[in-house]
């Protein structure tokens, strides 16, 4: 017969019945951000779906035929107001919206982290390059590496410098209008391309 531990003592003289409690509260806390954080993003998506807005909009317009003496009144304002709507629901971030309403703790985005779809992670990396290749920084660093790794070719060294001074910022001015004018992410099929044109 297995030999059984005894069960723990339930007192406050146990000073593990405290901590087991607080990793009980923070297991707790932390599946209830990821919760959040994936029905906030699934919300969202669904929100910045044109065929969402579209719905939307015919259900506020119905809505407006219903109070007769302020239809006109009412329709206009629904034609203003939803798209300022639309715009921000666009710029909501899901960890950022369950940290406002105090369902994750600052600095913890446990979906942002492990949850995320291949297609988000794509389009915030893409961002991230096209942000990185803005930034005369950035470009001024790449030029650095690529003349740096010049040095080890030997006897090309000059005419690789050389290249290096004409071709790098092309390629670099090409890579980002690619990256703005190119799907990359569909491109590289992170993406299904259906999903990502409705959204």
């Amino acid at each position: 017969m297995p030999h059984l531990l005894p069960p723990v003592v339930q007192s406050e003289d146990n000073p593990l019945q405290g901590k087991a409690q607080n990793v009980e509260d923070i297991s707790k806390n932390n599946q209830l951000c990821t919760l959040c954080e994936e029905f906030a993003s699934e919300a969202l998506n669904y929100l910045n779906q044109n065929k969402t807005q579209t719905e939307i909009l015919d259900i506020l317009h119905k809505s407006c035929a219903k109070v007769l003496s302020f239809k006109q009144q009412c329709i206009v304002l629904v034609d203003y107001y939803a798209p300022l709507f639309f715009i921000e629901v666009s710029n909501v971030q899901a960890d950022e919206f369950c940290r406002k309403v105090n369902l994750c703790e600052e600095g913890v985005s446990f979906s942002h982290r492990f949850s995320k779809d291949k297609c988000d992670i794509c389009h915030n990396v893409v961002t991230e390059a096209l942000l990185k290749l803005k930034d005369p920084d950035t470009e001024l660093e790449i030029v650095q590496l690529l003349l740096k790794a010049c040095d080890s070719i030997g006897k090309s060294v000059k005419k690789c410098k050389k290249i290096v001074f004409e071709y790098a910022p092309l390629i670099l001015v090409n890579a980002e209008e690619f990256l703005e004018k190119n799907d990359v992410c569909s491109i590289l099929r992170a993406c299904d391309k259906s999903m990502h044109a409705a959204i």
